[in-house]
């Protein structure tokens, strides 16, 4: 199903067009009412007036996250705090949260853009939607929340974890369509096993999964163990929340990106040159439609590709490939760049281990170790015959197997842990913390 027709299946000529008269309004917006960003203009000598193409988006400034913090809390903002119906924030962990606010027009917009992610994601209108993402502060519960009511789901606003009350609700309300984080989905799955409900037993048959990275391999895992067609759901709040880009379900390959609402371009993070269509770089938005915080060429930090190639769905945007990293997430370990979705990817195919894993960086002298604790799944625990010391022949053989698959696939030795099943932390519904840097200790 496509939600808006008119939109999502627009020639590319007419989508141009359309994009750019949308960027030079949004350019004179944050010129005019944005001073910090004013002055950034003022110094590349790119003024509204100046932007006659959408090449010339190359010629404009970047925004980075630590400018929300050097402005915190609205200093970014294109309207006064008056004019806001909502504010969100990050959780501020790292720092000052990053607060973004809305308009009632920014809010139409999102549940126009979430409502386009649901239907992509096979819900039909009366369909029962269980929101297993976080409601408050956090973008993600609120963002679902009114794109499904706008689309005529019928709404079940469970917000994140107790997974108890989740799988009595998929039970008793009988959820079609289920969001949270691929994690988290994984916790559910266990949780039922654990039950004995067969996943046929429920009506559940589509996940929109997002809000944290995940692989192909983990994708397989949770398609199998819940019975469902699982997609891929991208945004983050600087740029407007969930929403941003969507897959489909009829190709499951690629995230559709809203590119009447956001402007992407993938560029070199070091070089800042924009990379070629197909070659991974820093993905980069430009909000065309927001009032509240309009933000140019916002550097996500996110690590991707775009791929233009036609996609038998119908729509005619750009599509983004899964995030294969953060440029803040890359650990550097003894001069090798290594991501946590590398070390999923290749021990994920692994037949005895389970998706759930942790990666602990230590330097206890003048080089960096990495420790990769990874779970044996149960069917190899159950064939050790209830005896798991670590010492066992069958363990030692798959911890070397496994061990020699990263040194192919990272370039350097990393020590595997074995443990057996349930030992690792599980995700709460929340994203789930999958590094450990000691180094910074």
């Amino acid at each position: 199903m496509i939600w808006n027709p008119e939109m999502e299946t627009m020639p590319r000529r007419e989508l141009h067009a359309l994009q750019l008269r949308r960027l030079q309004q949004t350019v004179r917006r944050v010129y005019d009412h944005v001073s910090f960003m004013r002055g950034r203009l003022d110094e590349t000598g790119v003024r509204p007036d100046r932007v006659k193409t959408l090449d010339d988006l190359r010629r404009l400034p970047f925004t980075r996250k630590s400018d929300f913090r050097d402005t915190y809390p609205f200093g970014l903002l294109a309207v006064p705090v008056s004019q806001l119906v909502r504010i969100h924030a990050s959780s501020g962990t790292t720092g000052k949260p990053t607060v973004v606010g809305y308009t009632s027009s920014d809010l139409r917009v999102w549940a126009e853009v979430c409502a386009r992610c649901l239907a992509s994601s096979g819900a039909q209108p009366g369909d029962v939607f269980q929101n297993a993402y976080g409601y408050g502060l956090f973008t993600g519960g609120l963002g679902m929340h009114y794109g499904a009511e706008l689309m005529g789901l019928v709404v079940v606003p469970v917000s994140g974890g107790n997974t108890e009350r989740q799988i009595l609700l998929l039970q008793d309300f009988g959820a079609k369509i289920i969001a949270c984080t691929p994690s988290y989905a994984l916790t559910l799955a266990e949780a039922l096993e654990a039950r004995d409900i067969h996943p046929g037993s429920l009506p559940l048959r589509y996940g929109v999964l997002g809000a944290e990275p995940w692989t192909e391999a983990m994708r397989d895992e949770i398609e199998r163990r819940l019975g469902i067609t699982a997609v891929n759901i991208y945004g983050l709040s600087e740029v407007i929340g969930p929403g941003v880009s969507n897959e489909c379900i009829e190709e499951q390959n690629g995230a559709h990106i809203f590119e009447d609402h956001f402007l992407p371009e993938v560029i070199n993070p070091q070089t800042e040159e924009p990379v070629p269509f197909g070659e991974i770089g820093e993905l980069v938005f430009t909000t065309l439609t927001k009032e509240a915080l309009p933000v140019i060429r916002y550097r996500t930090g996110d690590l991707a590709s775009l791929d233009p190639a036609p996609c038998r769905c119908g729509r005619t945007f750009v599509r983004m490939s899964r995030i294969m990293g953060r440029t803040d997430d890359m650990l550097i370990i003894r001069g090798v760049n290594v991501y946590p979705t590398q070390v999923e990817a290749a021990l994920l195919r692994v037949a005895e281990l389970s998706p759930h894993y942790q990666l602990v960086v230590t330097r206890p002298r003048t080089l960096d170790e990495l420790d990769v604790s990874i779970e044996v799944n149960d069917s190899f625990a159950k064939a050790l015959g209830g005896s798991f010391t670590g010492e066992e022949e069958a363990v030692q053989e798959l911890t070397i197997r496994c061990q020699q698959k990263l040194l192919g696939v990272l370039g350097i030795t990393a020590r595997v842990i074995l443990v057996p099943p349930g030992k690792l932390p599980r995700s709460e519904g929340g994203k789930l913390r999958r590094v450990v840097d000691q180094r910074k200790l």
